[in-house]
């Protein structure tokens, strides 16, 4: 059958392991100092793994192979797979709720603006995939890369990051990412932005965006570029920022 499955580029592939710690499924391994797949029928093809490689040795193809199989992973695991949140979250994260500020009724919009909190947004579009690579939003601004996720997991995202920025929003598991290198490569060529930050979930998915943004830079050919990596947590807390 036709379906999708990992790819690992041996040149790109360092040997380090964070794919196979990565891999719930057990379907990645060490082999001879490279990540190797195991076993066609243990990949589930959904690819968590590829957001804990650094070198983004790792891709989700599509190509002739035989069907996952959940039994036979468990009998390789010795014990059931760990379960991943509904709608394709990342394999091994358990869903998580928390009461903190619980509420059943939502907050009544203010009768006049027709907002509870006002919003820093400044341009449209702002999907990766939307964008021009040349727009007045860009010019000389400071780009937020952000996560799909992390608005809605922390409200203080936007007056925090998004507040005098430009921004493009990407998720590297749900979106279709191919193409999104080159286009940012080419955004940060162009428009003289002086500084990008990183706006991403603590989850291993979202180590794609990282990757993405890193290898944007380096094919810009721009060296006095800033990068900055902010890590938000699933309770909303901003729990890392670092300069890359």
């Amino acid at each position: 059958m036709n379906r999708k499955i990992i790819e690992i580029n041996d040149e790109k592939c360092n040997g380090c392991g964070a794919c196979v710690t990565g891999c719930a499924e057990g379907a990645l391994q060490i082999v001879n100092g490279k990540a190797k797949l195991v076993n066609e029928v243990f990949c589930d093809g959904l690819g968590a793994c590829i957001g804990e490689c650094p070198t983004g040795a790792l891709k989700i193809i599509e190509r002739d192979a035989p069907e996952f199989d959940e039994g036979a992973v468990e009998k390789h695991l010795g014990k059931p797979i760990p379960k991943a949140p509904p709608a394709g979250g990342c394999p091994g994260m358990q869903i998580r709720f928390g009461q903190q500020g619980a509420t059943n009724k939502p907050a009544k919009p203010d009768v006049v603006s027709g907002q509870v909190i006002r919003s820093e947004l400044n341009q449209w579009p702002t999907q990766l995939h939307l964008v021009p690579v040349e727009a007045p939003f860009f010019k000389n601004r400071e780009l937020v890369v952000l996560s799909t996720c992390s608005p809605s997991a922390s409200p203080d995202v936007n007056w925090r990051f998004i507040r005098g920025r430009a921004i493009a929003i990407a998720c590297p598991k749900l979106d279709r990412t191919e193409g999104y290198v080159e286009k940012l490569a080419g955004i940060l060529k162009s428009n003289g932005i002086p500084k990008v930050i990183i706006v991403r979930m603590e989850v291993p998915c979202c180590g794609g965006l990282t990757r993405i943004v890193r290898e944007a830079a380096a094919l810009s050919g721009r060296t006095d570029l800033v990068i900055e990596e902010a890590t938000v947590g699933l309770n909303g807390d901003v729990l890392e920022t670092k300069e890359m």
